[in-house]
């Protein structure tokens, strides 16, 4: 499920068409009950698990925290993406949180004081389903990372080679597995990231640019 609307502009956003205007006329407001039962009728039981991303789902406030209980009443766990510049209350109730602070080739400031404060709130309720997700396009953004996981120490760290080219047509997976190997050597030797994982973007490998993917 992707919400519509940002508070960021990343110079490299693959989802720009959420925030920029270019699928206006495409973007649906539906109430959670309605977004689930669409969900369902694509899907039917086939699925036990919903992701939602943006723009930035941590925008929304009351809506999403009863769309989050619509799920969990059916058994359905909430994964939720967010670069970490607000804070909802509703991120107690999400079985996996990803937060994703965007690094210095995005073009955007990390509000650090409030990045601070969201880590803070999810160490001191317990929260152990949280993780921080860095994206990696050059070695700047990767002294940024380390950065956070120096910052964070006790939060899993995932890292994920960038896509240079979101407008690319066609097989990019030849260009995201160079990037990645890039990635790994980085990591592989770097004693401060030992706990530090990398990963593909999966949906970029398998579905390459296409949008809905």
């Amino acid at each position: 499920v992707r919400t519509y609307g940002c508070d960021y502009r990343c110079s490299w956003c693959d989802s720009a068409f959420t925030w920029d205007g270019s699928a206006k006329d495409i973007v649906r407001m539906l109430e959670p009950e309605e977004i689930l039962n669409e969900l369902l009728a694509l899907a039917g039981p086939n699925f036990d698990s919903v992701t939602i991303s943006g723009g930035n789902p941590a925008l929304l406030g009351s809506s999403m925290a009863e769309f989050v209980t619509l799920l969990h009443e059916r058994g359905i766990q909430a994964a939720i993406e967010t670069q970490g510049s607000r804070w909802q209350d509703w991120f107690y109730d999400i079985d996996s949180l990803t937060i994703s602070p965007k690094p210095p080739s995005s073009g955007m400031n990390t509000d650090w004081a409030m990045l601070d404060s969201i880590m803070d709130k999810l160490k001191e309720q317990g929260k152990a389903a949280h993780s921080l997700k860095v994206v990696v396009f050059d070695e700047q953004d990767y002294a940024y990372a380390k950065s956070v996981h120096q910052r964070y120490p006790g939060v899993p760290l995932y890292l994920q080679p960038g896509n240079e080219d979101v407008a690319e047509p066609g097989d990019i997976s030849a260009r995201l597995l160079s990037r990645l190997e890039w990635l790994f050597n980085l990591v592989i030797a770097d004693p401060e990231m030992n706990r530090a994982r990398v990963l593909p973007q999966l949906h970029a490998l398998i579905w390459h640019n296409k949008r809905g993917k």
